[in-house]
């Protein structure tokens, strides 16, 4: 057993666990952050993806005493108690997720994509989304999601500007 210590969703946490235990069962079942969903435990579906250090993880390749130090962001810090955040809010206008299941993956790997490119292609989005799977949509509305969450940033940023 080794004892780590990680930010998670911006608060300091630590944790016993088995070598062997990944960040997402690290995440769901020490944590209860049952936000981050496992699929394929192979790290081709994209549903547990969590940002770790600003990059997009798949927490069910990483060791979690691989994120020892680390700062780790799960679904949960999207959004605001009840209220959705704004990638949040963009999908579920655009109705980019019908069964949800992967939603979290997809979430995790639009914010950090955002953080490091506010303004992407089409061409970007579709690269970054690549290694995340949705089996219910035909990524249409996933795309425009994206696209609604790109003119909301901007938006926000040039009312910013404009006080």
């Amino acid at each position: 057993m080794e004892e780590i210590a990680l930010r998670v969703n911006g608060r300091d946490q630590r944790a016993v666990v088995e070598s062997r235990t990944t960040l997402a069962e690290l995440l769901r079942d020490h944590l209860r952050l049952t936000g981050t969903h496992i699929g394929c435990e192979h790290g081709v579906c994209g549903a547990c993806t969590v940002a770790v250090d600003g990059q997009p993880v798949r927490s069910c390749l990483m060791l979690a005493v691989q994120a020892e130090g680390a700062s780790v962001e799960t679904v949960e810090s999207l959004g605001d108690g009840d209220d959705l955040g704004l990638i949040q809010q963009a999908m579920w206008e655009r109705h980019a997720f019908q069964c949800a299941f992967c939603a979290p993956g997809f979430l995790m790997t639009v914010q950090c994509m955002l953080a490091n490119n506010p303004t992407p292609t089409t061409a970007q989005i579709k690269e970054e989304l690549s290694g995340n799977l949705c089996r219910c949509t035909g990524y249409a509305s996933i795309l425009e999601g994206v696209a609604e969450a790109v003119a909301k940033m901007a938006s926000t940023a040039e009312g910013a500007n404009d006080a």
